[in-house]
């Protein structure tokens, strides 16, 4: 299947770096190039790019979308937590701007053999958005406790029948392993009485979101890494993150204002004693959100919210 992804607040994104054309740019997850490819544009001949991305498929489509700044590129597969690393690794102490672009591509929800989507019946329990990982959706689900079950569905989806989905999912493995997408939903249906099916959304998504985040990590990854992004950024570089879910969005909300002040002074102490200096400012007092045109062409950008942090050395 080829790869095809929209990319969210494009135009806002791309605009939010104040991009130098001289500059080195960082693009965590490089996905099918949307993104970087605006950002390559923008360049001149002496400004470069960095794409990360730990998908093969992602990686493929993007080295065929940048093909013509392929002097300019340098792309590899990686998680982008390992991007003060890889920076490292290519002789680039600082870069004057990263974004990241959160979630599942539309690629990945579209390929059904992925395992992202509970729209589809037949696909196997997979979820993995890195395939070089062993570990499943499947493994999840079959393995993990009753308790470790609730704690993520409460958790990661904010699904209040929790309790009811883990215990519906323990019940229903112990007469048959659970393996495929549509096997799971049947048991979430179950789970969840039908008036409240009629009226809500698809009573598999919350499921699905909580045991894809527990599976790839996706907030420890977040929380571990915003830190070293802003650390590797230049004077008045930015850092500019798409999030689509509340729980990613409370993360990046609660660091940059944590980067900001970090000063952890009684507030009524005259001066800081503390030591903890300020690493820069936030952009954005509010997310940037996407238009109405842009949600009718786009129904997934629906959730999107940018926020950027600005690094003051």
């Amino acid at each position: 299947m080829e790869f095809v992804h929209k990319s969210v607040l494009l135009e806002e994104t791309i605009g939010s770096l104040n991009m130098k054309p001289d500059g080195i740019y960082v693009d965590g997850t490089l996905g099918g190039g949307g993104h970087a490819l605006e950002v390559c544009k923008r360049l001149s001949a002496t400004g470069k790019l960095i794409g990360i991305d730990q998908d093969s498929a992602a990686i493929e489509a993007a080295g065929e979308r940048l093909r013509d700044y392929r002097d300019q590129v340098t792309i590899v597969r990686s998680n982008y937590s390992n991007m003060v690393q890889v920076l490292k690794e290519l002789g680039i102490p600082s870069v004057d701007g990263i974004i990241l672009d959160l979630g599942v591509s539309s690629y990945q929800l579209d390929t059904v053999e992925r395992g992202f989507t509970y729209r589809e019946d037949d696909a196997p329990l997979d979820m993995r958005m890195d395939q070089r990982e062993t570990k499943t959706a499947s493994d999840i689900v079959n393995t993990y406790s009753e308790n470790d079950l609730y704690r993520i569905i409460r958790d990661y989806g904010e699904d209040k029948f929790a309790k009811n989905i883990a215990k519906h999912i323990v019940l229903a493995r112990t007469e048959a392993p659970i393996t495929t997408t549509g096997e799971l939903t049947e048991v979430i249906k179950r789970a969840i009485p039908m008036k409240i099916r009629a009226v809500g959304g698809h009573p598999a998504k919350k499921t699905f979101q909580a045991i894809r985040i527990e599976l790839n990590h996706e907030l420890d990854v977040l929380r571990d890494s915003l830190d070293g992004m802003i650390d590797v950024l230049n004077n008045q570089g930015r850092l500019s993150i798409i999030t689509f879910h509340s729980l990613e969005d409370r993360i990046v909300k609660t660091m940059f204002r944590q980067n900001e002040r970090p000063c952890t002074c009684p507030p009524n102490f005259p001066v800081c004693v503390c030591g903890k200096v300020s690493k820069g400012k936030v952009v954005t007092r509010k997310p940037i959100l996407p238009s109405e045109q842009e949600i009718a062409d786009n129904k997934r950008s629906k959730s999107a919210k940018l926020r950027v942090f600005e690094r003051t050395r």
